[in-house]
């Protein structure tokens, strides 16, 4: 049971929490000399992981009556019946009485955005997820607020807010792209397993996924040569080959491949994409660090 409830706060999807670290990074705050930022930063992806996996607990909790008929949720610990739904409550309770006295002493600001994230989520379940276009706006806000928790738990001197724009659009690209996955693998019987599907179509989903596609690449390009603490001499710009690739190769798994139903899936499986980020982070990692 104890191996189920953990399977169903999505180990796999806890990479997401990473972008705790962006205002670490982006900061100039990454080294040796700058542990209690870097340890604080630690502490607080370890309580977002362990938030996250609540509302995981929620949503197959919600979800539990449509995850039965869904060719692949049904598998889920609460779908499947493994892992009894009063024991999933419990869990996720307990869980939130251990979360939130420590998040607030790492940072009442912290805190105060793990608390939002949960509400947005909460509301997700019961109505957002429901609405076509703010269920994916949702799903990128969630993103949105992760930035905004790594912020508060260290002295931000220069981090740009272009990286909130960045954070959004990349977020609303993966988010359509997830839809237009699920609404190619569900097919006809797509209403039946999430009602919202029934709003969206493969021709408008893909408009949405050129539009933002798009905007990510403009908007973190700009970033590359406007941000306040970047290099003098824009040798930032040298990663935007890397972000293209990224989204054009992602974009290729979506409509070629019929990937991105789950993209924590597509990141932990594409040798392509994954090597494609490890350059980009290394490279800006040179680039703050290093030049």
């Amino acid at each position: 049971m104890f191996l189920a409830l953990i399977k169903t706060m999505r180990p796999r999807q806890w990479p997401k929490n990473a972008v705790l670290f962006a205002a670490l990074v982006f900061d100039r705050q990454l080294g040796l000399n700058n542990i209690p930022p870097m340890l604080r930063t630690a502490a607080g992806f370890v309580i977002f992981c362990m938030l996250s996996g609540v509302v995981y607990i929620i949503n197959d909790i919600a979800d539990v009556e449509a995850d039965r008929k869904h060719p692949e949720k049904r598998n889920r610990p609460i779908a499947s019946g493994k892992l009894p739904i009063s024991v999933a409550r419990v869990a996720a309770v307990a869980l939130l009485t251990f979360i939130f006295p420590v998040s607030y002493l790492l940072s009442p600001g912290f805190a105060l955005v793990g608390l939002a994230y949960l509400l947005l989520n909460l509301a997700y379940s019961k109505w957002l997820k429901h609405i076509t276009i703010i269920d994916v706006l949702a799903i990128a806000l969630g993103f949105v607020f992760r930035v905004a928790a790594g912020v508060t738990l260290i002295q931000v001197a220069r981090f740009s807010p272009w990286l909130y724009v960045v954070t959004t659009l990349g977020a609303l690209y993966i988010g359509f792209g997830k839809r237009r996955a699920e609404l190619t693998l569900l097919a006809g019987g797509a209403n039946a397993h999430r009602k919202v599907l029934d709003g969206y179509s493969i021709s408008l989903l893909d408009q949405f996924i050129t539009i933002v596609s798009a905007t990510t690449i403009v908007a973190y390009s700009l970033y590359t040569f406007s941000a306040p603490n970047l290099p003098e001499n824009h040798i930032m710009m040298l990663t935007i080959p890397f972000v293209l690739y990224g989204v054009f190769r992602y974009l290729y798994l979506v409509q070629i491949e019929n990937c991105g139903g789950a993209p924590e899936e597509v990141l932990l499986s594409d040798r392509p994409l994954q090597l494609t980020i490890l350059l980009w982070g290394f490279s800006i990692l040179l680039i703050f660090y290093i030049f």
